[in-house]
């Protein structure tokens, strides 16, 4: 196993493409995968072919060092494998997607191969959204979870939960973007949306894993609510981010004896 990036009581962060650290992971050795992989967003449609855009300044480019334009068939043959390791290492995965041009036949295609082991699909309702970048295609406002279990038994019943009936709605509304700690990546979501899975599906000092983990804002949730946490990031950049994001946490419950 490679050397973590980071470690403290709560917190393991490894530096490295996670095709590559993934498959170090024991079998069932988490309780719970939270994780936005990257949108291919910089992928478009020219002549009828899709293709990468060509202007980096462009604000479909949402990571400094990552081109996020891969092929369509590359793109959905490796988060085909991805979701197959989360569900190796883990019992239960959510996953974030967003469907823009780039990613749109691949997860259609992947949500077909994965269906008996969707559970159910939550819907990040973010309440505004950038305007398109087509003038010709919609809005997009929310982004969708797709819940997922290990095992695949029929139904839409989770095996593990930690929620009330009744209490547990399948819209979350939580508006876009960080808290301001995660400078330097454009494509974060809230500590909140994180916490809500964690919450509802994870009991205290269980670990939560996100393999695309960026400036670390599963790992920040995690902290925050007593749940141990691995990420795995291949932009050293971003993980050093992220370890000054936890690092300030930990500083502020230290100063006020509390968690925010």
């Amino acid at each position: 196993m490679i050397e973590p990036y980071y470690k403290d009581e709560y917190t393991t962060l490894y530096c490295g493409k996670c095709e590559d650290v993934l498959p170090q992971l024991p079998e069932q050795s988490v309780g719970m995968v939270f994780t936005s992989p990257p949108y291919n967003m910089r992928t478009r449609i020219r002549n009828g072919e899709y293709t990468e855009r060509e202007r980096s300044e462009h604000f479909s480019k949402k990571y400094q060092h990552f081109h996020d334009a891969l092929p369509i068939e590359e793109y959905y043959e490796f988060h085909g494998a991805m979701v197959r390791e989360m569900l190796r290492v883990a019992p239960l995965a959510f996953v974030n997607i967003q469907i823009v041009t780039g990613s749109k036949e691949a997860w259609f295609r992947l949500i077909g191969d994965f269906n008996k082991h969707i559970k159910d699909v939550i819907v990040w309702d973010k309440g505004e959204g950038q305007p398109a970048m087509h003038g010709d295609v919609i809005n997009r406002s929310y982004e969708l979870i797709l819940a997922m279990e290990a095992n695949t038994t029929a139904g839409r019943a989770f095996s593990k939960k930690y929620f009330e009936r009744g209490t547990m709605p399948d819209v979350w509304r939580f508006g876009r973007g960080g808290d301001g700690s995660a400078n330097g990546h454009a494509a974060t979501y809230p500590v909140e949306l994180a916490a809500k899975a964690m919450l509802g599906w994870t009991r205290a000092d269980e670990t939560v894993l996100d393999p695309f983990c960026g400036t670390g804002t599963t790992l920040v949730a995690a902290k925050r609510f007593g749940r141990k946490a691995v990420g795995i990031e291949l932009c050293e950049d971003y993980c050093q981010i992220a370890v000054d994001r936890l690092r300030q946490h930990e500083l502020f419950v230290n100063e006020n004896g509390h968690c925010a």
